[in-house]
């Protein structure tokens, strides 16, 4: 965006016509495309440059690794040995069309355009290139995505804790696996908790990091460092794993290895709640759904969307709005259903009413005005 000048306003002689400034604009546009390439580059040259100057930023190694990966499968070998400004929009059109062909989802896609796209912001920025085709490209019209999301009931969750293996490891995964429940802990934040992270006096379990591939490191997002409220049975069943632990220090971690103290492999922990929920006889079911499980009972509890979203650590309020739908009725909508089409309401529920509709509107009044002389 450029700012060619102040608009000329009727009958005035100050400023830009329209034909000035769209004449203006062709000639800027002109010397854009005129000034020169620092150097030619095309996109595997450029990716090391990219790839290093996000690591200078602070990404996260995983990160970088599916960066890598995506230049390495996806994106290299398509776009090729073509400088960068040989690039058109055309061409990003037809990867996306190649991608939707091979069965890739439009997550996926959206991720190899995102990375696609900003690896040209930082070739525009530095000379490298003078346009950024992504941006022109036209994409097909986002699907809506399914509103229907997997949880728990509690008796599924039950089922699921009387099915885990009574030995060593069992007994750590049946309290992980509810306070999952009822925490709404993602995986990797419930193997880094450390015994300091548990506040039994404030009724508190406070999030400060989390683990991965990489290791221990900080959360996923600004906002998924956070404190969540405990639950009374999480509180007693988190006391008793620390009875039973023999790693009870401040850094030791509260679902370690049972034997060892170190952290639980987090691909065995979603097996191993995968075989459970198989014996308790769910349909499939994943370690992630005790996450829902959690955003869909505090709903229907009553707690407020942005509460949950800070319990949860979700960095937008659109996510947390899938546990919309399972709350109760904050306006009363069944009632004035029950008024606007005629079915019968309890006494209660007309009082109710009156109070929250002071003006009922008729037809017409019973009374006649009086008549006038």
């Amino acid at each position: 965006m450029r700012k060619l000048g102040p608009r000329r306003t009727p009958g005035d002689s100050v400023g830009l016509t329209r034909k000035q400034a769209e004449a203006e604009l062709r000639r800027l546009v002109g010397e854009e495309q005129a000034r020169p390439v620092k150097e030619r580059l095309d996109l595997e040259t450029i990716a090391p440059r990219y790839l290093a100057h996000k690591q200078t930023q602070g990404v996260r190694p995983h990160t970088l690794k599916t960066y890598e990966m995506f230049f390495r499968v996806h994106l290299v070998p398509f776009f090729g040995a073509r400088s960068l400004d040989a690039v058109t929009p055309h061409e990003v059109e037809n990867f996306l069309s190649m991608k939707l062909r091979e069965g890739k989802s439009r997550k996926t896609i959206d991720h190899l355009l995102g990375l696609l796209s900003a690896v040209y912001r930082y070739a525009v920025k530095r000379g490298y290139a003078r346009i950024n085709p992504v941006e022109l490209a036209d994409r097909p019209r986002q699907q809506r995505p399914d509103a229907d999301i997997r949880y728990l009931t509690i008796e599924e969750l039950e089922a699921v804790l009387r099915h885990v293996p009574d030995d060593e490891f069992g007994r750590m995964e049946r309290v992980l696996y509810l306070t999952a429940a009822m925490t709404g802990l993602r995986r990797g934040e419930l193997v880094a908790l450390r015994w300091q992270d548990v506040d039994w006096f404030a009724g508190l379990i406070r999030v400060r990091r989390s683990y991965g591939s990489d290791g221990f490191g900080p959360p996923k997002s600004r906002r998924s460092s956070r404190a969540v409220p405990m639950a009374d049975r999480v509180a007693a069943e988190l006391e008793h794993r620390y009875v039973d632990s023999a790693f009870r220090a401040d850094d030791d971690l509260v679902f370690g290895h049972p034997q060892l103290g170190t952290a639980y492999d987090p691909s065995k922990l979603r097996k191993r709640f995968a075989q459970a929920a198989e014996r308790a006889g769910l349909r499939s079911a994943r370690f992630h759904d005790l996450r829902h499980t959690f955003g869909t009972q505090m709903a229907a509890a009553g707690a407020p969307i942005r509460a949950i979203q800070e319990w949860m650590g979700h960095a937008d309020y659109r996510t947390t709005t899938i546990y919309a739908d399972y709350a109760p009725d904050p306006s009363r909508g069944v009632l004035y259903a029950r008024r606007a089409f005629g079915a019968l309401r309890t006494h209660g529920e007309d009082d109710l009413m009156e109070a929250l509709s002071p003006v009922t509107p008729t037809r017409a009044s019973s009374k006649a005005p009086p008549a006038s002389d």
